[in-house]
């Protein structure tokens, strides 16, 4: 068989050898400030393709889509596209008990960096890895050369977005999971498990109820009812 003319030769690395995409990991929580249920920290990485797609489809920080059904139905859109254009999603979900424990050594903050530093080395090489919270992430540069911590990183890059999507949403699903044992009853839970005043409402009647808090509550926070 003749050999083809050398305007006909194509020569294609194998896959292994092809340099991978360029890859930003973001990092953010939820979850952090309410009384019940817990707390989530995720991590996110994307190429450009998938972040510019993202951002197309209306990928921004969680807390903009605000409360409410329509809210977490849209988090959770949100959250499957990410899922399936992401390289890596990874989630750190931290238990009441165990924020309890940290917050009585004054460790909160230690414990979301030890969460982050676990999915960070979880997640595969990233060129760049953007947290949000300055003061919060900062101090892992120490231990990650490459991570730059921002206040509102969602607006840095949309891998720190696609994470505060996940981590909510998440968030909102075991929370869900918890309101959904109580139901039957105590009714339907409002306040998403801030302490206002739907919360503190449902918070006393399990107490008037159980003689007691539910093991999902923060006994650390501050829950005068």
């Amino acid at each position: 068989m003749p050999r083809p003319a050398a305007s006909q030769l194509a020569f294609f690395a194998p896959a292994a050898a092809r340099p991978a995409p360029a890859l930003t990991l973001g990092i953010d929580e939820a979850g952090r400030g309410p009384i019940l249920g817990p707390m989530v920290l995720a991590a996110v990485a994307l190429d450009a393709g998938a972040a510019r797609a993202l951002t197309r489809a209306g990928l921004c920080d969680s807390k903009r889509f605000g409360a409410g059904a329509e809210a977490r139905h849209r988090r959770a859109a949100l959250a499957s596209m990410i899922r399936a254009r992401a390289t890596f999603v990874g989630l750190e979900v931290v238990a009441a008990a165990e924020i309890d424990v940290r917050v009585d050594r004054g460790e909160l903050n230690v414990l979301e960096r030890e969460r982050a530093a676990r999915l960070i080395e979880q997640a595969p090489p990233c060129k760049r890895i953007v947290a949000d919270g300055a003061r919060l992430f900062g101090p892992l540069r120490a231990q990650f050369p490459g991570l730059r911590a921002y206040d509102r990183g969602e607006s840095r890059h949309a891998a720190v977005a696609a994470a505060s999507v996940i981590a909510k949403d998440e968030r909102d699903r075991r929370f869900a999971l918890l309101c959904a044992c109580w139901r039957d009853e105590f009714g339907e839970i409002g306040g998403g498990g801030y302490l206002n005043d739907a919360t503190r409402a449902f918070l006393r009647a399990y107490l008037a109820r159980k003689g007691e808090l539910p093991p999902e509550t923060r006994r650390s926070w501050d829950c005068r009812l």
